[in-house]
């Protein structure tokens, strides 16, 4: 069995006669003939009935067509991609990125990527992992990074790399030691990311970890940005919670103190994409980009 023979069968099959078939494969009529006869010895089947004016499927052919047309698409598809190689000059690619994306290094992504293909246009959504995962499950968006666990459902999901989270605080004294899950929820608590509440990853973590304990985390203040919960920290007003990327910036608030948690917590960035559906050519570019920045911040968290 091979492609040109597929390849004759749908299109027999789309046209209605071997005629019209040869004429799209720039063949003769007798090649794409017997490039389908030859198919049917293969199989040991008809997959025509073969009327005076049209073509018609048997039962057999039937049974072959969908297989046929994704092995023709398939094959199509990966030339396209290959004739593509280095020149991309057009296209869109869409892509979710991280809410603290700056932390990772990020903010310059879009820059980074327009430097090298002014021609393609660009889409990247920042928001939460839940609702980036869901945006690709659905479609909206070809692929994005995401905290780990999200739900799943659909999605191919590519771990890039783990980043500790620590629990922060104005007081030295409730830092001194690794911080288990009871005292975490008897804690003044200032937590982010407030519109999408416990479906965070990172505070889906902490909800599991408490509900195995049997206490209940219940936040004092909830707010958006993580950079509004460590100011109020700062101010002696509650404590909170920071991944490494985020402790080791500059902008990081003076007079704060972390420590680990008992059972280390960690966010786990990974790229996620719709199961079974190749990415364009924009978008795989984007997110090869996305992958070499975030294990270039990887490694230089584990120095």
């Amino acid at each position: 069995m091979t492609l040109n023979q597929l390849r004759a069968f749908v299109e027999a099959e789309r046209l209605g006669s071997f005629t019209a078939a040869a004429r799209v494969m720039d063949i003769a009529q007798a090649s794409a003939s017997e490039l389908v006869r030859r198919l049917e010895t293969e199989l040991d089947a008809e997959l025509f009935v073969r009327g005076s004016r049209t073509l018609t499927l048997t039962s057999a052919g039937q049974e072959l067509l969908s297989y046929a047309q994704e092995a023709v698409e398939a094959a199509d598809g990966g030339a396209r991609a290959v004739r593509s190689l280095g020149s991309l000059g057009g296209g869109t690619a869409t892509f979710g990125v991280l809410r603290n994306a700056d932390y990772y290094l990020l903010a310059n992504l879009v820059q980074m990527f327009h430097a090298r293909y002014p021609g393609v246009r660009v889409r990247l959504v920042g928001q939460n992992s839940a609702e980036t995962a869901y945006a690709v499950a659905a479609g909206e968006i070809e692929a994005g990074l995401v905290i780990l666990p999200v739900d799943q459902e659909g999605l191919a999901v590519s771990p890039l790399m783990r980043d500790q989270v620590f629990y922060v605080s104005a007081s030295e004294e409730r830092t001194r030691v690794p911080v288990g899950i009871e005292e975490f929820a008897r804690a003044p608590l200032v937590l982010y990311d407030a519109h999408y509440g416990w479906k965070d990853p990172t505070r889906r973590q902490l909800a599991e970890r408490a509900q195995l304990a049997g206490v209940r985390i219940d936040p004092l203040i909830e707010l958006e940005h993580v950079e509004a919960a460590l100011k109020l920290a700062a101010a002696g007003i509650g404590d909170t919670i920071a991944s490494r990327a985020v402790i080791s910036s500059p902008s990081f608030p003076p007079g704060l103190f972390t420590a680990p948690f008992a059972e280390p917590l960690y966010d786990t960035i990974a790229l996620v994409r719709r199961r079974g559906r190749p990415l364009s050519r924009a978008t795989r570019e984007l997110a090869r980009l996305a992958e070499d920045t975030i294990r270039e911040i990887s490694a230089g968290l584990l120095d």
